[in-house]
């Protein structure tokens, strides 16, 4: 074989025996992929992680002795490494899922619900590719850092019952997949109250988008929702598109409105960013701001390009803050972006534009 091609090394970390041998087989039939090790707890993990030196971690979060959050919060600071976690789609297990990816997690598959034997088709399909994806994540912003068990930032009530005008003629887009997730909420716990209504759309399965917009409306000082079809676009509030459908913005009167709406996969889609950002170009246009963040493939750099054509400001974010350099490059290299900033300064950057346009 030539050397060329060098294998991604996995170890899966599971307590059940059965599933374990189901990922091990479901991985290794994919030649890119060696299954390295399995381990039955997190700290049998810990130990074949140095000694294995796996390129990606497939995590199982529900699990005795020491549960995965905690695992992921020991693990991430000490020892940086693409962690993959494998989830129920109980609501509970969509909750862990979120605490996962603020404690370092790049990306998860749910576990199949039901139809078993197709589903566990699709999640190794899912699986295969988010591992080939977490490969190239980058992840050593995590060295060192500290990760306090609840960063939350308890709203400031005070400043919520400001009057916010009842309507806004200004629209911010933003866009996201692999490692969007922490992006997402860094940006928006950051802005305050006042700022424009925010359209969101971040690649997630169905039922983890309402999970992560309730987990994101307790930690931010602008209202957090998922997005409904005739939701009005309101100064101080967060849409965030519902998984499995797109999401338009358009006008209505004096009003920007949304749209929920099923149709075929854009980019291999659904939400799609392109979808999102072609209707904030045509309906909001020059009144528009766009913000592209990590995620892998190139969705919504076409139609970040289209914004900025129609006037819009866009941003995107720099290389070195993505977890995945994606849709951010795509869309720089073709022109679609005004200005790359690291993540950190990308709220304050939509403030000082929102204040030049007012």
């Amino acid at each position: 074989m030539s050397n060329l091609f060098k294998k991604i090394k996995v170890l899966i970390i599971d307590d059940s025996a059965l599933v374990r041998d189901i990922l091990a087989k479901g991985l290794s039939a994919d030649p890119a992929i060696e299954v390295v090790g399995t381990a039955p707890d997190v700290y049998v993990g810990r130990d074949l992680i140095v000694k294995l030196k796996p390129d990606v971690l497939t995590l199982d979060i529900e699990m005795p002795k020491m549960d995965g959050i905690e695992f992921l919060r020991k693990l991430m600071p000490q020892y940086p490494l693409p962690v993959v976690v494998v989830s129920s789609l109980t609501q509970r297990g969509k909750l862990i899922t979120m605490q996962a990816l603020e404690a370092g997690a790049v990306d998860f598959v749910p576990k199949p619900a039901t139809d078993v034997a197709r589903g566990l088709s699709e999640m190794m399909l899912e699986l295969r590719t988010k591992i080939k994806i977490a490969s190239t994540a980058n992840v050593s912003h995590w060295k060192n850092r500290e990760i306090p068990v609840s960063d939350r930032k308890a709203k400031d009530e005070s400043a919520l019952n400001k009057a916010l005008a009842e309507s806004t003629d200004k629209v911010i887009a933003i866009g996201a997949s692999t490692g969007g997730t922490e992006a997402i909420r860094k940006v928006i716990e950051q802005l305050p109250p006042f700022m424009p209504g925010i359209v969101i759309v971040q690649h997630m399965p169905k039922g983890f988008t309402k999970t992560f917009a309730d987990r994101l409306n307790e930690t931010s000082y602008m209202q957090v929702k998922e997005a409904e079809d005739g939701d009005r676009i309101l100064n101080g509030r967060v849409y965030i598109a519902p998984g499995d459908y797109h999401m338009k913005v358009y006008r209505s009167g004096g009003q920007y409105k949304i749209q929920i709406l099923e149709g075929e996969k854009v980019n291999g889609h659904r939400p799609s960013v392109d979808v999102m950002m072609f209707s904030v170009a045509e309906s909001v246009g020059a009144n528009a701001f766009g913000v592209i963040l990590t995620g892998m493939g190139n969705d919504g750099a076409a139609g970040l390009k289209a914004m900025k054509e129609a006037g819009a400001k866009t941003i995107g974010q720099n290389q070195a803050t993505c977890v995945v350099y994606g849709m951010p490059k795509v869309a720089y290299d073709i022109g679609a972006v005004d200005m790359q900033l690291p993540l950190n300064e990308i709220p304050n950057a939509l403030i000082k534009l929102v204040k030049q346009s007012s």
